[in-house]
């Protein structure tokens, strides 16, 4: 890997189409700007129509021939997911490129629309069933990846209790039901790569983390807010390992990638790890069957 990788680094993405989600803000939008910059077509998935097309509208302030566009997608509503695939497919032959960065962070205790624990339904399963019912037209592009978005929080929970995925026989711990949904985001990211391979699909799952970024400067409490403020980097470098894991030649199939200054806190990308339940197959079995009972969606069975 070149030493302090950055965006300037992206090979060229003329001819690609990119799905990033959540990219109206923050991350996702550093994300699509930048693969934008480098000549992909990009659609941000977001739930706002209107800061949606303010997104597009800045990326399109920087660069003047971007090929960018929007539709709704709601990854706390399976209903909104089916539509958006159903659309998608119909407007796209293909999918070269899907970024799954849209996410719950510290979200009181709640449900999604489907009666999903906020955090497990919109950073696990709502990307899981877009994941399956997109995977034809990942299949259909040469080189096609699937990016997912981990967290340093997938450390710090108590862990996931399959038999009961929502927490609710436990206290309930914004940072804990947060973590537990990346901790299954990153066992998804690893099993669809595993299972890829297995079915000989020409499709690579990769998973990367932000380290700590000042994109949620309004989460937490007072101590929280001050500290990603002060220390938290900026969204710009804080997306670079996403866009190593989805231009790089050198990124495979199961790679992890964060900063590489101290702790993963910030800087430029590098190959990390993840806890060991998280590249457990055993764990990933059960959570995949659990996933696809509870989404209604099957693929790579």
């Amino acid at each position: 890997m070149k030493p302090r990788w950055t965006a300037a680094d992206i090979p060229p993405q003329h001819g690609r189409i990119a799905l990033v989600t959540g990219a109206n803000r923050g991350l996702g939008f550093e994300i699509a700007a930048a693969l934008a910059a480098a000549g992909a077509e990009v659609v941000l998935g977001c739930r706002d129509a209107d800061k949606a097309a303010a997104a597009v509208a800045r990326i399109r302030a920087r660069h003047a021939q971007a090929k960018v566009a929007t539709m709704p997608l709601d990854l706390a509503s399976l209903a909104s997911v089916r539509r958006f695939a159903a659309a998608f497919t119909k407007a796209h032959p293909r999918l070269d490129l899907l970024l799954h960065n849209a996410a719950a962070i510290l979200a009181p205790r709640g449900r999604t629309a489907d009666g999903f624990e906020t955090h497990l339904g919109t950073n696990h399963l709502g990307p899981f069933a877009l994941t399956g019912l997109l995977l034809d037209r990942l299949a259909a592009a040469p080189g096609a990846r699937v990016i997912i978005a981990g967290s340093l929080a997938h450390r710090m929970t108590r862990g996931l209790d399959l038999t009961d995925p929502h927490g609710d026989r436990r206290a309930y711990d914004p940072m804990d039901a947060y973590g537990r949904s990346k901790l299954a985001a990153l066992s998804h990211a690893f099993e669809l790569d595993r299972r890829l391979r297995a079915a000989g699909l020409p499709v690579r799952s990769l998973a990367a983390h932000p380290g700590y970024t000042a994109t949620n400067d309004d989460l937490g409490g007072f101590w929280l807010r001050l500290t990603t403020k002060l220390i938290g980097q900026s969204p710009a470098l804080g997306a670079l390992p996403a866009l190593y894991a989805a231009t790089a030649g050198q990124a495979d199939g199961g790679d992890y990638y964060g900063p590489d200054g101290f702790a993963e806190l910030r800087g430029h990308p590098r190959k990390v790890k993840a806890r060991p339940e998280a590249r457990d197959p055993a764990f990933a079995a059960r959570l995949w069957a659990l996933s696809e009972q509870l989404t209604g969606v099957r693929y790579l069975s």
